[in-house]
């Protein structure tokens, strides 16, 4: 029986997930469909209800606005995702006679590997911009680097709960600030994580450009559309590693192909690359 996986967000249409997923399981010779569907947060209960009424299902990918959302519809949370609160894969497991749902979190092993490929080294000075999900994701993967302590950089420094909650779970220390005077905290870490939406980071990078000094770290900037972001330009321009959220992106679905089809060995260098050419990244030297 063929099997079916989808990807849900809200706006959802420019999702690379349909493309990364579908040339890896035609490379593993698995039949599973691969979709996007548009679902809003208020919608999220009822498709949940109609997923489970259906046979057929293996995975489903969750993006924003619906990752926080997402925990109370499944049947179980494991691993980071119940520490972070932050759900982004749904894996589908026997039980019972039936199925149970299984919420997990790829986006943290997904920004370490994206990260570790641009050479980011051990025990990072590292700021994230943002306070929402994927920083507290971020600030995850800062801590498996080596990092006890954060620089969380946010417009509202009092809307800061959910990164705050899951650093408290982590045991790393937050180092929270405001925009003002950011742009030389930035410029002087060694791993700098945007979690911010496109464009939202423009102002921040004019104020870096205006330093007119050097960027030696790494930036990874999640968002991925348009690219080069204004911040991942002026990085680059100060000599720094920057990494596009599509090397996140493809991480993080490298290990919910890995849930989706239960044959972790086989999702291996060769899977990977073809990854890599459905979107247009560089293959990877294994």
């Amino acid at each position: 029986m063929s099997l079916r996986a989808a990807v849900l967000g809200h706006p959802i249409s420019h999702s690379k997930s349909p493309a990364l997923h579908l040339a890896a399981y035609a490379k593993l010779g698995v039949e599973i469909g691969y979709t996007a569907i548009d679902v809003t947060e208020e919608l999220l209960p009822a498709l949940m209800r109609q997923v489970r009424g259906q046979a057929g299902w293996c995975g489903l990918s969750v993006t924003m606005p619906l990752k926080t959302a997402m925990l109370r519809q499944v049947d179980q949370v494991r691993g980071v995702a119940q520490t972070l609160g932050v759900v982004n894969t749904v894996s589908f497991e026997a039980h019972a006679g039936g199925f149970r749902t299984v919420g997990s979190n790829t986006d943290v092993a997904g920004i370490v590997n994206a990260l570790r490929y641009a050479g980011a080294g051990a025990t990072p000075a590292g700021v994230v911009l943002g306070g929402g999900g994927t920083a507290a994701a971020a600030v995850a993967a800062l801590r498996d680097l080596g990092a006890a302590t954060v620089t969380v950089i946010v417009r509202d420094p009092a809307r800061t709960a959910e990164v705050r909650a899951a650093a408290d779970s982590l045991g790393v220390a937050l180092d929270i600030r405001d925009m003002a005077g950011a742009a030389s905290v930035l410029a002087a870490a060694d791993v700098v994580i945007s979690t911010l939406p496109p464009r939202a980071a423009d102002g921040l990078a004019a104020q870096v450009a205006a330093l007119k000094t050097a960027t030696p770290g790494v930036l990874l900037d999640v968002a991925y559309d348009p690219w080069p972001s204004l911040l991942a330009s002026v990085w680059e321009t100060g000599g720094g590693a920057v990494v596009p959220g599509l090397e996140m992106l493809l991480y993080q679905a490298v290990e919910q192909v890995r849930l989706f089809t239960g044959r972790g060995a086989d999702v291996n260098g060769a899977v990977i690359d073809v990854m890599c050419d459905a979107v247009g990244l560089a293959r990877r030297a294994f």
